[in-house]
């Protein structure tokens, strides 16, 4: 087998105590990766592998394929060829799901010479990037870059999304993740958990959905509710837009792109009847086998130039699973769902050549693979050739090639211009190869009923010696982990030739798995003998998660020797209830039905939230307080014991939370609809009705009461509306914008006593377009959030 340093195994998209590993070869290169099972007459041939941790790729109008590599660096593949040099190299931040995740061509490529990329970038803070480069060539003009989004601030270093395409209307889409954090998904003031749409300048079309209603970079959302939209295509010819959801727990979806959607990420996963929410065309759910998975992690239609495959492809988009290895078909006509592959790995996207063939990008092995049909009398022809091997004595050695031809192809192996019998299959394995066979000369003759080829020959060198030995010293087997901790790892390397090993053969890399896939978190780092990380208190939420820390060690002779030692989270069980049993609350923004526990890791942060009002049996619930004194919606860090949490709720109409609230069908506070107590002022109708009765647009609200501080000292009232405000707090008027304006932040300040019941109005009205009204407050010890119900009363002090 070939010495050479173990690629990075890592997933772009979500992924047992401790344990140490002992792999005295190296792990499996491409000659041992697993044989894909495509349909009759068509062929999976690798076309380039020996790229680093690649993302996702493009191809061009002329065949080139651009790959992005997750380090920063663009590469070309020209001819079948990976080109030495990069198409570009830009500086980010490759941990986790970070780096450069996209790329994309100019409608008018090559004539406008523009290339696209999505990117981490890594100053002030790190955040998603969205440029433009001017090519020449296969070369991108030195300081051409133009910056054309700047994303957020990123707080997790997954749920990234990436997608980067053109529509038919010559503009823009974005693909952008939730940061790990639910409640971005539907929110209009984040470009989190969205599709956005710019021109190709990176202005604002004015004709965006959410335009009128936003400010700012907003103006940009094109449709909402996504969590992780790692990948998106458009159809050819009819402009068609099917995005690709990586969901949580239970599905995966594929979505028809349309201007002005809400996908309903938290509220809903996967197929619903909820009119709110656009449903997704088709999804799958978690599990083993063909018709489940874990990740949907690419897709595309088939719609060439030139077709080569079958005429009842055309049309199909063609998706893929990451966990699972297959790629199934889905017909947009008629929604009928067909398996078309099966046995591939980590496939992260999917493209189809102006040749017609449809390419596959394979992370685990950083391949690049070609799926072609064949012609019923078309002769074998060699995609790979065997490539000449260096090994020690004693260890194994692989050679493997890859043809494609009308099947049947058979294989035969020889030495040295001799066959060797029972040597029939694409890869040729000699175990326990000694001195003697070094210089030895392999090849293969492929063949079917119309021809054959002869391969290269590739030598194999055996040397003498023995590989060294890794050892990983800390952290001790068995060491257990809580979010916020620190994990240092310490290895050692000595070789019997070489004695102790210098930090210069040293290579280490962590992944972060979970369930049955990895999430990429360190980087392949060499040229140290130790190193640290921060276990992040945000992102993942599940508790089927461990780190594995990987030590690799060469030798002089290019030997090598890896080991990994897994560490586990500290997990407690949370129960969640409410009283009365029965309702709803939400843990990380998703519903769930009381009595309910979950299992969280130690440290991480998870978000409670109380839904209110809500109708159990026929009474309507309104929220009154959490167990442990939070507001309806509160974060916590998971503690390190079992934990309960109750929400406590009143039936309407009893106990004394809330604001009284008076709504009225025309904004001057005349023709009065509804009376009732909202348990807060928390309100984004959008365009809908605020209630039964009341018109969408031209309405107006008072709500009235008092409020109690929780502290003596200096509060800051916010509110946070769409239109018209005005605020008074114990007879003074705090807040006074009353016009027609886009939502906007007000604010006034006030000192109050704590325990103390102040009187409070709050009066608001909205004109036309989107309705938002909300009343948050902040003080020295208090965060800034909504007004907590259980502070809120609805009658004057």
């Amino acid at each position: 087998m070939r010495i050479e340093a173990h690629r990075a195994l890592a997933c772009l998209l979500l992924l047992w105590g401790c344990a140490e590993v002992e792999t005295r070869e190296p792990p499996p290169t491409r000659q041992e990766a697993a044989a894909s099972a495509v349909p009759a007459r068509f062929t999976d041939t690798t076309v380039v592998d020996g790229l680093d941790s690649a993302t996702s790729m493009a191809i061009a109008p002329d065949g080139r394929i651009f790959v992005c590599e997750q380090e920063g660096r663009l590469r070309i593949i020209q001819d079948g060829t990976l080109l030495s040099e990069p198409f570009l190299s830009v500086a980010t931040d490759p941990h986790g799901e970070r780096g450069l995740l996209s790329v994309a061509f100019d409608p008018d490529f090559p004539q406008q010479p523009y290339v696209y990329v999505y990117y981490t970038a890594t100053t002030p803070r790190k955040h998603n990037r969205v440029s433009r480069f001017t090519a020449s060539g296969n070369k991108a003009v030195a300081g051409s870059e133009r910056i054309l989004l700047e994303l957020e601030p990123l707080d997790a270093s997954n749920h990234n999304g990436g997608g980067l395409h053109f529509g038919l209307d010559g503009k823009l889409y974005v693909s952008v993740g939730d940061n790990a954090e639910s409640s971005n998904a539907p929110r209009l003031d984040t470009l989190m958990g969205k599709v956005l749409r710019l021109g190709k300048d990176g202005s604002i079309p004015t004709d965006n959905p959410f335009y009128t209603r936003t400010t700012g970079l907003n103006r940009a959302i094109w449709a909402i509710g996504l969590r992780n939209p790692f990948s998106f295509s458009v159809q050819p010819g009819t402009g068609r837009i099917f995005i690709n959801d990586v969901g949580q727990s239970k599905w995966e979806e594929i979505n028809e792109g349309i201007a002005g959607s809400d996908y309903g990420w938290p509220d809903t996963e996967g197929p619903t009847t909820n009119p709110r929410y656009r449903a997704p065309l088709f999804a799958y759910g978690h599990g083993s086998g063909t018709g489940k998975g874990c990740a949907i992690s690419a897709g595309t239609f088939y719609n060439p130039p030139r077709a080569q495959f079958p005429a009842e492809y055309t049309g199909l988009y063609f998706f893929a699973d990451y966990c699972n290895g297959w790629i199934r078909t889905y017909d947009p006509d008629d929604g009928t769902v067909a398996v078309f592959a099966t046995g591939m790995q980590a496939l992260v996207d999917l493209d189809v050549g102006p040749d017609g063939s449809l390419y596959y990008l394979d992370r685990q092995e950083d391949e690049v693979h070609r799926i072609r049909y064949t012609a019923p009398s078309e002769a074998p022809t060699l995609a790979t050739q065997p490539e000449s091997l260096t090994v020690l004595a004693g260890q194994s050695a692989t050679f493997s090639v890859s043809a494609s031809g009308t099947p049947p192809l058979s294989y035969q192996w020889q030495r040295n211009g001799t066959n060797l019998p029972g040597q029939t299959s694409p890869s040729l394995t000699l175990t326990s190869v000694g001195l003697t066979d070094s210089g030895a000369r392999f090849r293969v003759r492929v063949s079917n009923a119309y021809g054959s080829v002869l391969s290269n020959e590739a030598v194999l060198t055996v040397k003498s010696g023995t590989p060294p030995v890794a050892t990983i010293v800390s952290p001790p087997e068995g060491t257990l982990y809580s979010a916020g901790d620190v994990i240092t790892y310490v290895g050692t390397g000595t070789d019997a030739e070489d004695g102790t090993l210098p930090a210069s053969a040293f290579t280490w890399r962590v992944d972060f798995h979970h369930d049955t896939h990895l999430h990429p978190f360190i980087p392949s780092t060499s040229g140290v003998k130790s190193g640290k990380f921060t276990v992040p208190d945000r992102g993942e939420t599940s508790a089927n998660v461990w780190y594995r820390i990987h030590l690799q060690v060469v030798d002089s002779s290019g030997a090598t020797h890896e080991v990994f030692r897994d560490v586990h989270p500290r997990t407690v069980t949370l129960h969640v209830d409410t009283d009365p049993v029965g309702l709803q609350v939400t843990l990380d923004g998703q519903p769930q039905t009381t009595p309910w526990e979950v299992e969280s890791v130690v440290g991480v942060v998870r978000a409670l939230g109380a839904v209110s009002p809500q109708v159990k049996d026929g009474t309507t619930y309104l929220f009154d307080h959490w167990s442990d004194g939070g507001s309806a919606t509160h974060e916590i860090p998971t503690p390190t014991v079992d934990t309960s949490y109750t929400a406590v709720f009143r039936a309407q109409g009893q106990g004394s939370s809330g604001l009284q609230a008076e709504y009225f069908d025309n904004p001057d506070f005349t023709s009065l609809k509804l009376e009732r107590v909202d348990p807060t002022v928390d309100f984004r109708w959008d365009d809908g009705a605020p209630a039964p009765g009341v018109d969408k647009d031209t309405f107006s609200v008072r709500w009235s009461g008092s409020v109690v501080p929780r502290y003596s000292e200096t509060y800051t009232f916010y509110t946070q509306t769409n239109d018209g405000v005005r605020l008074w707090v114990d007879g003074k008027l705090l807040i006074d914008d009353w016009s027609i304006h886009s939502t906007t932040e007000n604010h006034g300040t006030l000192t109050l006593q704590a325990g103390r019941a102040y009187s409070l109005r709050m009066e608001f009205y909205e004109n036309l377009g989107l309705a938002t009204a909300r009343l948050l407050w902040s003080s020295p010890s208090q965060r800034k959030e909504i007004i907590p119900q259980e502070q809120l009363r609805p009658t004057p002090p």
